[in-house]
């Protein structure tokens, strides 16, 4: 059976640990994913980053209390914890509610404004 990685006990996650692990664009960007509470493939993370950065970002996450990650040979399966949602659920509810809010205002078209002529 492969080796999976350890993940801190529900008691032993730190607040301070967790916010500090939000405070990353690339983090939230990943935690926005995950929202949708199914597992996700590592692969399915189109985060703009070098591939051994994205690992350094899932680390945190993992050592935060937030994720669990799963090994099947090489192929590296993540989830939200729910333990650990239903710990913090109303400020990691409103967190993943203001990432999703940025990046739909990010995707939408704006309208050109010219400027004034004079």
């Amino acid at each position: 059976m492969p080796r999976q990685p350890d993940h801190p006990d529900l008691e032993d996650i730190q607040p301070a640990r967790l916010f500090s692990a939000l405070g990353d664009p690339a983090r939230l960007r990943i935690m926005a994913v995950l929202a949708d509470r199914s597992e996700h493939q590592r692969e399915d993370f189109t985060v703009e980053v070098a591939p051994s950065t994205l690992s350094h970002h899932m680390k945190i996450l993992r050592e935060a209390g937030l994720t669990r990650h799963r090994f099947e040979g090489t192929r590296c399966f993540v989830s939200l914890r729910t333990d650990t949602l239903e710990r913090f659920s109303a400020v990691l509810n409103s967190t993943l509610e203001l990432v999703a809010a940025d990046e739909e205002e990010a995707a939408a078209p704006r309208p050109h404004h010219r400027p004034a002529q004079s």
